[in-house]
């Protein structure tokens, strides 16, 4: 008889997934569900925990199935620079306006590469205002402040 081996990397993905869903949807409970049609506060909460909890069930199937590579280099750069750039976005696009965090939210990302140059950051971030501007101000006309009050003397 074949030993059960699991993949300890997608076993431990697996635990903490099914960990966090049953931990959200036991919080979920606690608000008013509602129904489909007229949803409460704790509905989508509970639907989230119901996909994450059936995501780490299948995570931990394939790590049971199939053994994986072990974890390679970590790209702590990225992690130091992506990771927090949402955050800053959301930290200061009221302060700044949308132009100027959309535009140093793309800056700081952009480095997250050690190959980006920095003229060419400074262009993929302009490039990316640009599109941003044009697509949520313009077209879909959106109510942001494009110059913020820090900005502003």
């Amino acid at each position: 008889m074949k030993s059960l081996s699991v993949d300890r990397t997608n076993g431990l993905c697996a635990v903490f997934f099914i960990g966090l869903g049953v931990f959200f949807a036991f919080e979920s409970l606690d608000l008013e569900l509602g129904t489909a049609l007229r949803m409460g506060p704790g509905y989508f909460p509970l639907v989230l925990a119901g996909i994450l909890i059936l995501l780490g069930v299948v995570v931990l199937i394939d790590a049971i199935r199939v053994e994986s590579e072990p974890i390679g280099h970590i790209a702590w750069r990225g992690l130091v620079l992506i990771l927090p750039a949402p955050i800053f976005f959301g930290l200061t696009v009221r302060g700044l306006g949308f132009v100027p965090s959309i535009f140093l939210t793309c800056l700081i990302a952009s480095f997250a590469s050690q190959k980006m140059k920095p003229l060419t950051a400074l262009i993929l971030s302009a490039g990316l205002t640009l599109f941003a501007l044009i697509v949520f101000s313009y077209a879909l006309g959106l109510p942001f402040v494009r110059f913020g009050p820090w900005l502003r003397f």
